[in-house]
């Protein structure tokens, strides 16, 4: 009996959690979680940020250690899934337009929504499509909502291979430098990924700065 519930444990999968899912799944979860959580509007509660700075960390597990993943893997799965993803959401919601979005009775779901719309009108296609990428929810939203509000198709494909990029090269490999340069880093694994979050909502915060400032700037020069 004990044996039973000693597996039926080991076999249980947290979705919130980053190190469950690179247990269970390796690098194929990876691809998976970045295609959901850019593509499908049921993806949004996807750890994203973490699990691929997680990923990094553990391709720079030392051998033998009870998880480890190839970087060059993790690199492709994370870049395939992220950009395939996002194309599909912007196909779906040319197609489906708002109804998708309009049916979800998700509260998270549909302030995401309102934050997208938010960044297309103040920062144009370009900023706001690379800066979704590091918002969560948000970058689960804008996807479609960008092909329901017809932006360009090449315009979109353009900014969103950009920000993909840039996102999910750049928090796995600064997981990996951190793995690589601090022994045992991942003792600290909670703390670290809190931090991830935060600065990944840096680039949001300093553009709805400068944009306030650029507001009283005109509303002072108008007085």
């Amino acid at each position: 009996m004990a044996d039973t519930v000693t597996t039926a444990t080991d076999l249980a999968v947290n979705l919130l959690d980053a190190h469950s899912l690179l247990a269970a799944f390796g690098v194929v979860g990876i691809g998976v979680v970045m295609f959901a959580e850019t593509g499908l509007l049921i993806g949004f509660f996807l750890p994203g940020d973490s699990l691929l700075f997680t990923a990094g960390l553990l391709c720079a597990g030392p051998a033998g250690a009870v998880t480890t993943l190839s970087l060059p893997l993790v690199l492709t799965a994370a870049v395939v899934g992220a950009l395939t993803g996002a194309q599909c959401g912007y196909l779906i919601g040319r197609r489906a337009g708002g109804a998708l979005l309009a049916r979800s009775r998700s509260p998270r779901l549909h302030e995401g929504a309102e934050r997208a719309e938010e960044l297309l009108d103040r920062y144009g296609h370009a900023k706001a499509i690379v800066l979704a990428r590091f918002v969560p929810v948000v970058r689960t939203v804008l996807n479609p909502l960008a092909g329901a509000l017809k932006v360009p198709a090449r315009a979109f494909t353009l900014w969103q291979v950009a920000g993909g990029l840039l996102w999910t090269l750049g928090l796995v490999l600064a997981g990996y430098g951190l793995g690589s340069a601090v022994p045992d880093v991942d003792r600290y694994l909670l703390p670290i990924v809190a931090l991830v979050v935060a600065v990944s909502l840096l680039p949001l915060a300093i553009e709805l700065l400068r944009s306030r400032r650029a507001v009283k700037h005109r509303n002072g020069s108008a007085g």
